[in-house]
């Protein structure tokens, strides 16, 4: 979860997914879409807008990401 350089608005941002510029548009997609949230691709991560730090390691596990860290 972030908020430095973004207005003091809460940002969580996933990284490390190691996937195609198409398939992160994708991911980015449909989390949006199951959280209810905005958001975009930004280079290597996905940033999605909220603090959806206790909601997202479930969504992500369930999309095999083997290792979910939450910091």
């Amino acid at each position: 979860m972030e908020r430095k350089g973004r207005g003091g608005k809460e940002a969580t941002v996933i990284e490390k997914l190691e996937l195609k510029p198409a398939e992160l548009e994708a991911w980015c997609k449909e989390l949006k879409q199951a959280l209810g949230c905005g958001g975009s691709v930004d280079g290597e991560s996905i940033v999605l807008q909220g603090d959806l730090r206790q909601r997202l390691p479930a969504l992500l596990t369930a999309k095999g990401v083997a290792k979910v860290t939450v910091g």
